[in-house]
Order: structure tokens, then sequence, then C-alpha cells
């Protein structure tokens, strides 16, 4: 595994995007990362790729990642100090936060009542809520459930909605009604890069693009797991499409602080 990213062939192709607001890079918290030195290889990757700053997003995820905001914060610490040890000579994007992405499943209302929502604020703070952008996701398997009033409660709240990845739910199709009044209603849209390049199918790809098309997606998110990731997300900086989208479409993702 090591020094598995030493060839030659990935673009800064990600550079204008300047931060990744979305990777499960903590290790052990999820189903990402396994060990620091894996997490340091894959942002290696996303660093020659053109990534200045990432932040992470371990997943909230009932009963599988029962994480907690206490817990999460130590081990990021810890995790900032040993990539600071282990990095030796290798460039590295700057990590610049650790929030996260919420799965609205069983064990979400408890994470709410608990006041363990770690949200993005916009860099201007003349933009957004007080409450700041919360990371949302659904299940990639079978629609859950009055969703939509959840959202909507969030909103009425006080909470700015970013839905992660709505290219990968299987039950909104290209021309969604429900995510159409998600926009309507103010619902921002982070769709992964590596969708854009097939990685997760046709139909996830096709939906990504009818969606930039559409004008409904704000962010780009890498959601890094790990080095097979990080392999893709080499190969999708040399997609010409992805290139060309990139070179002519602005997305919100530097006006994110943590």
């Amino acid at each position: 595994m090591f020094g598995l990213f030493k060839k030659k062939g990935p673009l800064p192709t990600f550079a204008p995007l300047v931060r990744d607001m979305h990777s499960h890079l903590l290790p052990l918290v999820d189903d990402g990362s396994k060990s620091v030195e894996e997490s340091i290889e894959v942002m290696e990757a996303m660093r020659e790729t053109g990534f200045e700053e990432i932040c992470l997003t371990p997943h909230f995820q009932y009963p599988r990642f029962p994480n907690n905001v206490a817990d999460l914060q130590e081990r990021y610490a810890k995790f900032l100090a040993d990539v600071e040890a282990g990095k030796g000579d290798r460039q590295l994007p700057r990590m610049v936060g650790c929030t996260g992405e919420y799965r609205i499943d069983d064990g979400f209302q408890g994470i709410v009542e608990r006041n363990e929502l770690r949200t993005y604020h916009f860099s201007d703070p003349k933009r957004g809520s007080d409450k700041g952008l919360l990371l949302i996701e659904f299940s990639l398997n079978q629609k859950r459930m009055g969703l939509e009033e959840v959202v909507f409660n969030l909103q009425m709240d006080g909470y700015d909605i970013i839905l992660a990845h709505p290219e990968r739910y299987p039950y909104y199709g290209s021309h969604s009604a429900v995510l159409e009044r998600f926009k309507e209603q103010g619902v921002y849209f982070q769709s992964n890069i590596l969708s854009l390049d097939g990685f997760y199918g046709e139909e996830a790809q096709h939906k990504a693009f009818e969606y930039l098309e559409n004008g409904w997606v704000e962010f780009l998110g890498t959601d890094m797991h790990n080095t097979f990731y990080a392999q893709a997300l080499r190969h999708a900086s040399m997609n010409k499409k992805i290139i060309k989208l990139l070179e002519n479409t602005e997305f919100e993702n530097r006006n994110l602080v943590d």
C-alpha cells in the first residue's frame, strides 16, 4: 500500500474548489480509513489533484456508526498530531475541521435533542443561518418515510441543509419532483466528484450531470474513504468533461468554514 500514489498521471483539476467538504479519513470511526498511514496516502493523492484544504465528515449513522461529538473531537485532535508526525516530506492538504455526515435514520432525532449537530458556515457572515449548514444523507437503498418533513423541520429550526450525493439515491430520478421541491425551499446539493467519473455506475453518473445542468448543485465533494477511492480520484482528475466543468463552473466549496 505504501507509495501507491507515486505514479505519474493525476492533474490538479480540483484546485478551483480549494476545499473538499466531504471525506471519511478519521480512522476507525466509520467505513472510511482504517489507519493514519492510509489517510496520509489518500490525502497525498488529494493534494496532487489540487485540494488545498479538507474537512472531515465522519458518519453519524444508527446503529452502524453510533458516533458522538466529544469522542470524535478527541480522535480528531490526536489524528492531527499523528499525521504531522507521520507525513514526512509528503505534501498534504491542510485539515481545517471535523463536522459530520448525518444519516436521517432512527437515531437522528436523538442527535438533534443532544445538540450534537456539527455544521459548516459561510465565510461571509452575512450569508446563511446562525446555526450553519448541516450535511445530511439519506439511505442509499430504500426511501424512508417522512424525509421531506425532517428536512423542513430542520430548516424551520434554523439550519441550512446540504444534501449529500443526491445522484446516488435510486428512488430519485433525473427529474425528481421531490428534489425539485427541495431546491425550491433552499436545500443545497453536494454531488460526488467520483459520480461524475462513473465510479458508482452509469445511473448515478447520468443523474449527477443532469442535476448540474439543472443548476441544482452548489458543492462538489470527494467522499473519500480509502486508497481505492483515491485511485479513482486520480482517474477522475484526468476526465476531460470534469476538467471542463471545473473550468466553467464556480462551486461554493471555497466559501465554507468549519
